[in-house]
C-alpha cells in the first residue's frame, strides 16, 4: 500500500505563488506514474499535471500550462507541484495521485493511490 499526504496549500493573492508537496510512504514510488488533480464542490475531478516515473515526461491541463510545473524527487519520495500566476479560478482541493503501472495521463481512474488533498485558495 502507497500512503499519500499533501502538504502546502493555502490562502494566496491573484498573481501570487504556491508550491504543493506530497510525501509518499509505505512502498517507493519511484516507478510509479504521479499526477496532480483538483476539485472544486459539485464538479468533477480535473486533471491539473503528471510526470513520468523517470521525470522525463510532463503532461499538462491546458489551463495550467506555462504557469505550473510538476517535478519528482525520487530519493526523497516526493513529488512538487509548483504554481506561479495563481488565478481565482485555481481555487480548489489539490490531490496527489499515484499509478503504479507507472500511467502518466489525465484519466483519474488509471491512479490506484490517492491523497487526502490540500485547499488551494486564490483571492481575487
Amino acid at each position: 500500500q502507497v500512503q499519500l499526504v499533501e502538504s502546502g496549500g493555502g490562502l494566496v493573492q491573484t498573481g501570487g505563488s504556491l508550491r504543493l508537496s506530497c510525501a509518499a510512504s509505505g512502498r517507493t514510488v519511484s516507478r510509479y506514474g504521479m499526477g496532480w488533480f483538483r476539485q472544486t464542490p459539485g464538479r468533477e475531478r480535473e486533471f491539473v499535471a503528471a510526470i513520468s516515473w523517470t521525470a522525463s515526461r510532463t503532461n499538462y491541463a491546458e489551463s495550467v500550462k506555462g504557469r505550473f510545473i510538476i517535478s519528482r524527487d525520487n530519493a526523497k519520495n516526493t513529488v512538487y507541484l509548483q504554481m506561479n500566476s495563481l488565478k481565482p479560478e485555481d481555487t480548489a482541493v489539490y490531490y496527489c495521485a499515484a499509478a503504479s503501472r507507472g500511467y502518466e495521463g489525465s484519466y483519474y481512474e488509471n491512479y490506484d493511490y490517492w491523497g487526502l488533498g490540500t485547499q488551494v485558495t486564490v483571492s481575487s
